[in-house]
């Protein structure tokens, strides 16, 4: 497919759901005059309880449409898609600046004391093999819990920020870490900072907690450069439900002036295209 990428100049942002919004959070504070398209693929999320396979074609697909609507650089705002998806989408399309998110290991190992490091993560990138790359090149020696934590996306997807019984499942994931004795603890999925209270309730205040979200977007920043003053835009797409994502954004973002967009792509790579 042959992409004109002259007639607008965006950053492209995706994520399965609405976690990615912490990164784009951070990215419209660092550029406010950038233009910004954010795709949520709430149709599909989580990510987590997919298949590799089935994340690649679903990045394949987003990463398409963004770079047809103008993106030049495209940042996975999700873990899981960067873990399996970003090697690919980086080898099919090298004219593109791809900006991924991993946990921290590197910054944790060096905030760590006593060198007990917990990762709290999706299932499905707990299992990945990038993280296990990760973890071998970074964490000389120290002692990684990781903790795959099904079920809190959900929660988060549907707007469910403090009930009892979220907060009984993030204590129930956090149990390990406590158990293991660590005294750092990384936040290795986009969502998880929107419940960040929960999780030190949970970890406790001896606990040091660690985000991504802040790293991804300097990075991204960082390769943009200035942006024209006037060329300041935000769309936000969904495949799931246009509305509910808008009453989501104003509730939990403060955000009531954007407009949300369906994205109902005919085949996203063989998936079939779910109606929600």
């Amino acid at each position: 497919m042959q992409i004109d990428l002259s007639t607008r100049r965006e950053i492209g942002v995706f994520d399965s759901g609405v976690g990615g919004f912490t990164v784009l959070r951070e990215l419209r504070a660092l550029l406010p005059h950038a233009r910004l398209r954010y795709l949520a693929d709430t149709a599909y999320a989580p990510y987590g309880s997919r298949t590799p396979e089935e994340i690649r074609m679903r990045s394949f697909a987003i990463t398409e449409h963004l770079i047809a609507q103008g993106a030049q650089l495209i940042v996975i705002a999700c873990n899981t898609a960067t873990a399996h998806a970003i090697d690919a989408l980086r080898q099919h399309w090298p004219a593109v600046q791809f900006v991924g998110t991993e946990p921290g290991i590197k910054p944790a190992v060096a905030a760590s004391a006593n060198g007990r490091i917990g990762l709290l993560a999706t299932p499905s990138t707990a299992r990945s093999t990038r993280l296990r790359a990760l973890i071998e090149r970074h964490a000389a020696g120290r002692e990684i819990t990781v903790q795959g934590c099904a079920g809190v996306v959900d929660h988060i997807e549907a707007g469910d920020l403090a009930s009892p019984e979220l907060q009984a499942l993030v204590a129930r994931h956090c149990a390990p870490l406590v158990e293991a004795g660590v005294d750092t603890a990384l936040l290795g999925c986009t969502h998880y900072p929107l419940i960040e209270p929960l999780w030190r309730e949970a970890l406790g205040p001896a606990v040091t907690l660690l985000r991504i979200e802040t790293a991804v977007a300097r990075r991204a920043a960082d390769l943009w450069g200035p942006s024209p003053s006037d060329a300041a835009h935000l769309a936000v797409e969904t495949s799931g439900n246009p509305d509910a994502l808008q009453s989501w954004m104003a509730a939990v973002l403060g955000w009531t002036g954007v407009n949300v967009q369906a994205w109902r792509p005919e085949n996203a790579n063989g998936l079939p295209v779910q109606t929600p």
